[in-house]
């Protein structure tokens, strides 16, 4: 599960360090830190996944959690920042490695679309 988001990451392993050190700590995950993880991994599938969609329900699906995302703050317990922050991650470091990974899904499908032609 842990390192699923790294996926996203541009292969940066002092971050990717520091992203498992904080769940190699204990043995046992508190289940409120297990919880936060699965809603910040479930974020990213989502946005990776949907960032391509072209339903309109898909789209909805990813404006959704891309401005979860993209929301800067921490006026709510469960704000993107919040989430980064309690699993000791940097929440502008994380949002920058998805928008990443996204134009480097629109370069890959461009590229595809220019050798089909």
């Amino acid at each position: 599960m842990a390192e699923n988001i790294f996926t996203t990451t541009s292969g940066d392993t002092s971050t990717a360090q520091q992203y498992l050190e904080t769940f190699r700590r204990s043995e046992h995950l508190e289940p409120e830190k297990a919880l936060i993880a699965a809603i910040l991994e479930d974020a990213v599938h989502e946005y990776c996944k949907y960032s391509r969609a072209r339903g309109l329900k898909d789209k909805e699906r990813f404006r959704e959690v891309e401005k979860w995302i993209m929301h800067r703050g921490n006026d709510w317990i469960f704000s993107f920042d919040n989430v980064c922050e309690l699993l000791g991650l940097d929440p502008d470091y994380v949002r920058r490695g998805v928008r990443e990974t996204k134009s480097e899904h629109a370069e890959h499908r461009g590229e595809m679309r220019r050798r089909a032609a």
